[in-house]
């Protein structure tokens, strides 16, 4: 069984935190090496070693893994005792199109899927609370992440001000050129365009500029608008598309290559 690669987070002695990479997993092609992802077209038998894997590694059993089929949408989905006792297919259902998951259960771990999408990790302290988020482009024009605070303060009560955050790694701001209707998208639901957007050469042609969009900020500037202190919120600053020697980016290979885990447990 191949050791899972991660890259870990500093949050708390009692929570777990971490993305994973493309090292030490036993998958081939665009999903090499490890990828735990049940819906970008890998072999399931890799995919499922992988996650075995990776569950080893956390001390913890498969069915405590929880992993989104996600749509690029804002729909939130808390794991709670209940969710647990379904059965695999019942879990499937209860996970189709969900682009959020939140708990506040001990030793399960809840991660979102991405290959250039930013994901989004928060831990509120005081409840106990955590969440993992995808933000693709269409997530963060909904924001996706206010969605997730406030159904963290209606669930379980959560003060966005004691929340803390981590965006981890996705698509720079530099390799994120856009259309102008995504251009439009952001401005019409009323983002600071001035702030998270700017254009580059096109370098296809040299007298042309394409827009460029900075998913991270956007998201850092939206959980801080909705209470987050500034200096809750950590950014990566890694880029899937610039490091796709070390991370998937479907972008350089494809909407079929694998995908980054990003996950938080409480222990």
């Amino acid at each position: 069984m191949d050791n899972p690669i991660l890259l870990n987070y500093s949050t708390h002695e009692n929570i777990v935190a971490f993305s994973t990479t493309r090292k030490g997993g036993c998958s081939k092609g665009p999903h090499a090496g490890f990828n735990v992802n049940a819906y970008c077209g890998d072999n399931i038998d890799d995919m499922m070693e992988n996650r075995r894997s990776l569950c080893n590694k956390l001390g913890i059993t498969p069915d405590r893994l929880i992993m989104p089929h996600q749509v690029h949408g804002v729909e939130c989905r808390a794991i709670d005792e209940d969710f647990m006792q379904l059965d695999e297919a019942q879990r499937k259902d209860a996970l189709e199109g969900v682009d959020a998951l939140s708990t506040q259960l001990k030793g399960v771990c809840i991660g979102v899927s991405t290959a250039d999408c930013i994901p989004v990790l928060l831990y509120d302290p005081v409840t106990t609370t955590v969440a993992a988020v995808h933000a693709g482009w269409r997530g963060t024009q909904q924001r996706i992440v206010v969605c997730m605070l406030q159904f963290m303060t209606q669930r379980y009560g959560v003060d966005p001000r004691t929340v803390k955050a981590l965006i981890g790694p996705g698509i720079g701001m530099e390799s994120f050129e856009v259309g102008q209707e995504v251009y439009d998208a952001f401005a019409k639901a009323g983002h600071p365009m001035d702030t998270i957007a700017r254009r580059y050469k096109d370098s296809a042609a040299d007298d042309m500029t394409k827009w460029h969009i900075d998913l991270w900020e956007s998201n850092r500037l939206q959980l801080i608008k909705n209470g987050v202190e500034a200096d809750n919120v950590v950014v990566s600053g890694i880029c899937t598309y610039q490091n796709n020697d070390l991370f998937f980016s479907a972008r350089r290979q494809g909407v079929n290559s694998g995908r980054i885990l990003t996950a938080i447990m409480i222990k």
